[in-house]
């Protein structure tokens, strides 16, 4: 596919700064670190989150921060979206004979970002160790889905704030509140927040259909099977982002030179 045509030649890009590529990752993987004692600090002192103990947070952190670095990784180009747009850029993506969704996509990978994903994948083989989860084929799917559906909701987002910049021309830092605010608030069972936060992160932006309901399935606090299926959420929310992305390119008018 041409997509990963554009991921392996980035990445030998990327490559070609061995020194700066490594220690970017470290930088990396240490921003989600300072985040993560803090979590264990709080434990030490109180034990328990309501009805949640370290482990099931643990396994909650992991598998958003997982998202998140994925969404990072690949999503980046919607992400400095404005740049594109600014210089105009964006006239040289319609003039080629692909979707602009995949040119974007591959305009920016950043690599490095994968620190924040090992540090996850870290947290969830202790996670996963602490809760003595009894795992079956049903529950590792869904702890995949719980990743790759909070990836989609973050690539969402991050396509909802690249579309506004055909109208804004610069990108919104109001899209942060959704990305880092969403994040910091997911990586906790989201049933420690008030009801009306609750409901906005789980109907509105669907956080909470791919951490605190398929995580009580997983942890076996509900019987709901159908919990399993909630993080299919997160991929439907692509569409109407998708749908919003369209509408901005039609709308799209050069601004650069």
């Amino acid at each position: 596919m041409l997509y990963f045509r554009y991921v392996r030649m980035v990445f030998r890009c990327q490559l070609q700064y061995r020194a700066s590529f490594w220690m970017t990752l470290l930088a990396q993987m240490l921003v989600p670190f300072s985040v993560l004692a803090g979590l264990l600090m709080l434990f030490h002192r109180f034990k328990r989150l309501g009805d949640w103990s370290v482990a099931d947070v643990l396994l909650c952190f992991a598998a958003i921060h997982m998202a998140f670095a994925l969404s990072e990784c690949f999503a980046r180009g919607f992400d400095q979206f404005s740049q594109l747009v600014i210089q105009g850029e964006f006239d040289r993506i319609l003039v080629r004979p692909r979707g602009t969704v995949l040119q974007v996509l591959g305009a920016r990978v950043e690599f490095s970002r994968f620190g924040r994903l090992l540090l996850s994948v870290l947290v969830l083989g202790a996670a996963i160790r602490l809760a003595d989860i009894p795992w079956t084929v049903m529950r590792v799917l869904t702890l995949f889905l719980m990743i790759t559906g909070g990836a989609a909701i973050f690539i969402g987002i991050f396509m909802l704030a690249a579309a506004l910049c055909f109208w804004t021309l610069q990108g919104l830092e109001v899209a942060n509140i959704f990305t880092d605010g969403g994040r910091e608030m997911a990586q906790y069972p989201l049933d420690i927040y008030r009801t009306e936060v609750m409901r906005i992160f789980t109907f509105i932006i669907p956080f909470g259909t791919v951490n605190y309901l398929p995580l009580r399935y997983l942890l076996g606090l509900s019987s709901q099977t159908w919990l399993a299926a909630t993080p299919l959420a997160g991929f439907l929310f692509l569409l109407p982002c998708i749908l919003v992305w369209r509408a901005g390119v039609r709308h799209y008018q050069s601004a650069g030179s």
